[in-house]
């Protein structure tokens, strides 16, 4: 099997996920079907379940490499498509969702692990937290195969992104816990979490205005034809400096591309090509770093220890799915008098909440530090998301156009 500990094998398995990726995304186009459910059944039949041809394992600092880049690039991409003008009529929601539903989700399977299998509260809390967000690593590559109504679209990738500062902070609480004997300061959390997000804003924020000002060319506009180059450092640069400064860099990422994505309410708007530039670079790198992201997850499952965690799983991920992720988004959501959302609006959130990239990069962060019952973890988290990717994910349009949430097709050119 091939590792990626030498440029050699690591240039071998990238051209493997390309030419895989490219085919197996490919038959996905006619049904619609989410590429990213097709990328990580095509890692699971590479990998060491099937045909033994790439391992990787997840602490490996590749892993981690690709993982932070390629959620940060996602990320950042998926902010640029978020309009202002949405973002003030669900703010609320998306403040509610970001915390509340998460802090549900989490309650609610953690209870039913304890009180199933007679786990500890402390360690059946841990591992719900780490399944307790949304993934927009998923969720954006969905959307832009199964287009639905814009507010609606926007305040679930929204919260999923924002939702990643909450159930971190949370995970790492509850680490804090452990070693606490039974003593815990419960401000330190709170404090942590809106130091957190509220730092990861401003460096969002900062990081995108600096953008407009070097490429728009009514701000200083040097950069106007390096437009994505500039985008691309913005984003990073957003991560780094937020996690630089013990902030969620995720939130910074995508808080960076909103403000780029929303230049003409600074009165620093792109010029045309700058924005087809821009627009078709991050089409092709989100797309690379897609790829990559959900093959490896897929060769990294260990069925071995999904087996002998079978029930564990299948119930926790039943739950998560049928009532915990249900009831956050009621907990949330009716505060929103102003969002007035239609029923069949929350049926659809109810639905939409897969689970990927940020829960996999938790998992792996406890199995690192070796934190007793880990490998359980990781082996719910693995079963979190391929059902949620591959049920979930896979009928999102069928859903969508149940409900009659789904974008009208002429809707769709136009954007």
């Amino acid at each position: 099997m091939i590792q990626m500990n030498t440029w050699e094998s690591a240039i071998t398995v990238l051209l493997l996920v390309l030419a895989g990726g490219l085919v197996v995304g490919k038959l996905t186009e006619r049904p619609r079907i989410p590429d990213v459910a097709a990328y990580l059944l095509f890692g699971i039949l590479v990998g060491p379940a099937v045909l033994h041809w790439v391992a990787e394992p997840g602490r490996s600092e590749v892993n981690q490499f690709i993982l932070n880049v390629g959620a940060t690039l996602i990320l950042f991409d998926g902010g640029r498509s978020t309009q202002f003008a949405v973002l003030r009529q669900v703010w609320v929601s998306i403040g509610m969702l970001a915390t509340v539903g998460v802090l549900v989700s989490a309650l609610v399977v953690g209870a039913a692990v304890h009180w199933a299998f007679g786990m500890p509260w402390l360690f059946s809390l841990l591992l719900a937290a780490v399944l307790a967000s949304t993934d927009p690593a998923t969720l954006i590559p969905v959307f832009k195969r199964v287009p639905i109504e814009a507010r609606l679209q926007q305040t679930v990738e929204s919260e999923s992104a924002f939702n990643d500062a909450t159930a971190s902070v949370l995970v790492f609480t509850l680490l804090g816990l452990f070693g606490a004997a039974g003593s815990a300061n419960f401000a330190a959390p709170v404090w942590r979490f809106i130091q957190s997000a509220g730092v990861g804003l401003l460096v969002g924020v900062a990081c995108g205005l600096l953008c407009l000002w070097l490429v728009s060319p009514r701000g200083w506009g040097s950069f106007r034809e390096f437009g994505s180059v500039v985008m691309l450092a913005v984003a990073l640069g957003a991560y780094q400096g937020a996690e630089a400064l013990h902030a969620s860099g995720f939130m910074a990422a995508f808080t960076a591309g909103v403000i780029t994505g929303n230049g003409s309410a600074f009165g620093w708007d792109l010029e045309g090509h700058t924005q087809d530039h821009t627009d078709h670079f991050f089409n092709g790198i989100t797309m690379i770093m897609r790829m990559l992201i959900f093959v490896l997850l897929g060769t990294q499952v260990d069925f071995g220890v999904v087996r002998a965690n079978l029930w564990v799983g299948i119930l926790a991920v039943a739950v998560l799915m049928v009532l915990a992720r249900p009831l956050s988004v009621l907990a949330s959501v009716w505060a929103d008098r102003r969002a007035r959302w239609r029923w069949r609006d929350v049926a659809f959130m109810f639905w939409v909440r897969e689970t990927g990239v940020i829960p996999a990069a938790l998992a792996g962060m406890l199995a690192a530090q070796g934190i007793q019952g880990s490998d359980v973890i990781g082996a719910v988290t693995f079963m979190a998301i391929l059902a949620t990717i591959l049920i979930q994910a896979t009928t999102t349009g069928i859903v969508a156009k149940a409900l009659g949430v789904a974008r009208p097709a002429e809707e769709e050119e136009e954007v």
